[in-house]
């Protein structure tokens, strides 16, 4: 393949970095929020603080490599590194749907099953959900690094999996079975929800208004966090369709519209903070306090969000 021109170049070194950083500074935004805020001490929070650490990760070492590729379309590099590289990628990507999987479960019993959310689901459980999910994500790098090697002098990509049944089995369970639950999980969330308004709406007992007030804000926060689920889904889809289906056929799909859906797929972890910064009025007002450099001023940690 021709080395892409000067310019061109360039341009998508400056357009992909500025990718990264955004992506990095974005992510860091959420984590600096949890870590340092009291009040984002929550179960549900130490859950997006570990999807924001993987979409971290993306912007500061998968993005790199993949701008690298893109500028390149050609990898001279040492084997070693290509597997590091394909490993972590896929670890990472593996990490955010197991994420967005666990908090899919808290909602759950936040929306469905309230009176026994805090028992159900505490920072002890949310550890051990985080644990388990980078635990997972792990031995699914290595395995796929473990399955086959197909380089050639001057490869599209760092290695390639050469047997169809073990990359559909693979993407199966490592992106489609974890989508399915979640859509399923947030389906009964709704449902659920739905009937609680309706209840809501049907009586005027002061005690269930008082229970609304609490059930609307926990909606509030469910919805959101459906949104990062969908934005990942919609993101993620077209690459994970692309990659399980084409070895199944005979078509081969062309070297620079497989690339585009990866980034299309990476771009997602730049999303997120955007979204929490939109919808949730405590991170916009978190992200307001760091930027501006208050936190460093003094001890704010204790302090009330909006």
């Amino acid at each position: 393949m021709a080395i892409a021109p000067f310019i061109v170049r360039v341009l998508l070194y400056i357009f992909l970095g500025s990718v990264s950083v955004l992506t990095i500074c974005g992510n860091l935004l959420v984590i600096t929020s949890i870590v340092y805020f009291k009040q984002l001490h929550t179960p549900t929070n130490y859950l997006i603080l570990s999807l924001a650490v993987s979409d971290l990760l993306v912007g500061a070492v998968i993005l790199p490599f993949s701008m690298e590729f893109s500028n390149l379309k050609c990898w001279y590099i040492e084997d070693i590194l290509c597997k590091i590289q394909l490993s972590v990628d896929i670890s990472l990507c593996i990490s955010s749907i197991l994420n967005l999987c666990c908090i899919s479960v808290d909602r759950y019993y936040a929306v469905c099953q309230p009176l026994r959310y805090r028992t159900k689901i505490n920072g002890h459980v949310a550890g051990v959900m985080i644990l388990v999910n980078w635990s997972v994500s792990a031995l699914f790098g290595i395995g796929n690094t473990i399955l086959g090697v197909n380089r050639g002098k001057c490869d599209i990509t760092c290695f390639t999996i050469t047997i169809p049944i073990a990359i559909v089995m693979t993407n199966f369970f490592s992106f489609f079975l974890p989508a399915i639950v979640m859509l399923s999980i947030y389906l009964k969330i709704f449902l659920v929800a739905q009937r609680q308004a309706r209840s809501i709406q049907n009586t005027n007992c002061q005690s269930m208004k008082s229970g609304a007030s609490v059930s609307k804000m926990e909606r509030k926060a469910t919805k959101t966090l459906a949104i990062v689920m969908g934005i990942f889904l919609i993101c993620w889809s077209p690459f994970f369709l692309c990659v399980t289906f084409q070895p199944l056929s005979n078509y081969s799909i062309p070297g620079p519209v497989s690339e585009t859906l990866h980034w299309v797929g990476l771009s997602n972890s730049m999303i997120n903070p955007f979204v929490y910064g939109f919808f949730y009025s405590w991170f916009r007002a978190a992200f307001r306090m760091i930027i501006s450099g208050k936190i460093f001023q003094g001890d704010f940690s204790n302090s009330k969000l909006l």
